[in-house]
């Protein structure tokens, strides 16, 4: 048997990461991944019913990939994950025929506030410079390192004005915060749109300040060229280039361990591959109650794994359409993201009542693209892929199985809705699919629940307590057990940051270690 180094399971982006890291560290890994094509979400696929349409079926908007370490240091562009920042970055297309735009040019984005509210506009200026700072001195650090442990982080930021600013405006929830800092309903929901809707429920006390750190941040919505399948596959040459193995079709039954420490991974096929250690990309319920041995395992751990929080609020519906000429908005724009449906916030509380109660909401909030108006290689010369996405839940009427039977049926109320803001969008429409939140969970299992953020951002389950207590330094319980998927500080979406910060605690263990040399000229302080 070949000999490696690590085993890392789940060949998504945050493993596929990790293990270019570990490679160019100069160790020997195996990467073991049960689909026939790496990169989990970042998936293009073209239409089977029209060729030469493409379509990106989970994830499509990536917010400052350019500007993360990762992406520097794998070069990634240079392996053909190149992007585009489109200027009109999002807009939130109105009832009235107008838009609440936001621009890559902040002084854009306060005229098109402005002509909605003068004062939120001049609130909204205020907060940006004030928090500009804080992303750029605190909060990005803080997502590119381990987590600390709360008291620690509390006591360090107490020591300063700025960090003190941060801990007052974390208290609030983000409806608290907009309600109280704005006025204007379509500004409010616009706001909230970004942290209320796509990440947490806007009622969670502590991420009050998601909202002026979103306002603050210089990284914008942006698109990889030719499909997000791009940056999969720009990874996976880091990875081979680096020297490491993936095994496609190659599912995990256990995670060995012996003495306190993993021993390796022994496969579905019945192979057992021997390795100093193991990182997961997998969600907690997998790593430590499907994959390990429970008599190795203590209670008060697996316990904590098995009664691991997914996000009610995450799961989405999205309809994918082939067209013969792009979405004609009656606001007269075509962003990068278009916001459809969304006019107030109160419309946040009956999308969290309607997940609750596992039912439809009554009026639809979508949001989605157009990528082909940027990136005509998408589509047929002179024709267009577009999306929409809607939060709904997974339990449809308490029972997941009912998607089958009313998948067609939403996606036609999609449509209807979108029309009312892009007329032309029936006479072009050639063809479309659709995806449940149970279709979500098929395609990725680690996604339980269609939770596509892998993990609810509440209840404890943040930063040095994310995936649980114990396990939010990227360790897990065993010597050589390591997790690096979404369920990891600083959470789901792709960030590649959790891969990141795994991949420099794992060779920050191993480096004391090592023989001098085993790493080369690169080590973790290059990160």
């Amino acid at each position: 048997m070949p000999g490696y180094d690590g085993i890392l399971l789940g060949a998504g982006h945050n493993a596929l990461i990790a293990q270019a890291y570990l490679g160019l560290a100069g160790l020997r890994t195996v990467c073991f991944e049960r689909h026939g094509v790496a990169g989990g979400g970042l998936t293009t696929v073209e239409s089977t019913a029209r060729p030469g349409f493409l379509h990106n079926t989970h994830s499509f908007f990536h917010r400052g990939i350019t500007a993360m370490p990762w992406y520097r240091d794998l070069e990634l562009a240079r392996r053909g994950a190149t992007y585009l920042e489109p200027d009109l970055n999002v807009a939130m297309m109105l009832r009235d025929g107008s838009a609440l735009e936001w621009w890559t040019d902040f002084e854009k984005t306060h005229s098109s506030f402005a002509r909605i509210d003068r004062q939120d506009a001049d609130t909204l200026r205020r907060w940006r410079d004030e928090f500009i700072p804080i992303v750029e001195e605190i909060l990005t650090p803080e997502n590119q390192s381990a987590p600390l442990a709360p008291p620690v982080r509390i006591a360090k930021l107490e020591k300063n004005a700025r960090g003190r600013r941060l801990l007052e405006v974390s208290r609030l929830s983000p409806l608290e915060f907009v309600e109280h800092e704005f006025r204007s309903p379509v500004i409010q929901a616009g706001l909230l749109f970004f942290n209320g809707l796509r990440e947490v429920d806007l009622r969670a006390p502590g991420f009050g300040h998601h909202i002026p750190a979103l306002i603050a941040s210089r990284g914008k919505a942006q698109m990889c060229r030719g499909g997000s399948a791009n940056l999969a596959r720009a990874l996976v040459n880091a990875v081979s280039e680096s020297g490491g193995e993936i095994r496609l079709g190659t599912e995990p039954k256990r995670i060995h361990v012996e003495n306190g420490a993993v021993t390796g991974v022994e496969t579905v096929s019945g192979e057992f591959i021997p390795a100093r250690f193991v990182v997961s990309g997998l969600n907690p319920v997998q790593t430590f109650v499907e994959l390990i041995d429970p008599a190795a395992l203590p209670a008060g751990w697996r316990d904590k794994a098995a009664n691991y929080r997914f996000n009610l609020l995450a799961p989405l519906f999205a309809i994918n359409v082939e067209l013969s000429a792009a979405p004609d908005y009656r606001a007269g724009v075509n962003p990068l993201m278009a916001i459809v449906g969304l006019d107030q916030a109160s419309q946040f509380r009956e999308i969290v009542a309607s997940h609750e109660s596992g039912r439809i909401p009554a009026s639809r909030v979508m949001w989605g693209s157009c990528p082909t108006v940027f990136d005509p290689s998408q589509a047929p010369p002179g024709q267009h892929t577009a999306f929409l996405w809607e939060k709904l839940p997974y339990a449809l009427g308490g029972d997941s199985a009912t998607w089958d039977r009313e998948k067609d049926a939403h996606a036609q109320r999609m449509i209807e809705t979108w029309e009312q803001y892009a007329p032309n969008l029936k006479r072009n429409l050639l063809g479309y699919s659709a995806r449940s939140p149970l279709d979500t969970e098929r395609m990725l299992p680690n996604m339980r629940g269609g939770d596509l953020l892998i993990g609810e951002l509440a209840g404890g389950q943040t930063g040095y307590g994310r995936p649980f207590e114990g396990a939010g330094e990227y360790r897990g319980y065993f010597q050589g057990l390591y997790l690096c998927g979404g369920s990891s500080h600083p959470g789901g979406n792709i960030t590649g940051l959790p891969g990141y910060n795994c991949a420099r605690t794992l060779l920050s263990d191993l480096v004391p270690h090592e023989a001098e040399g085993t790493l080369h000229a690169w080590s973790p302080s290059t990160c």
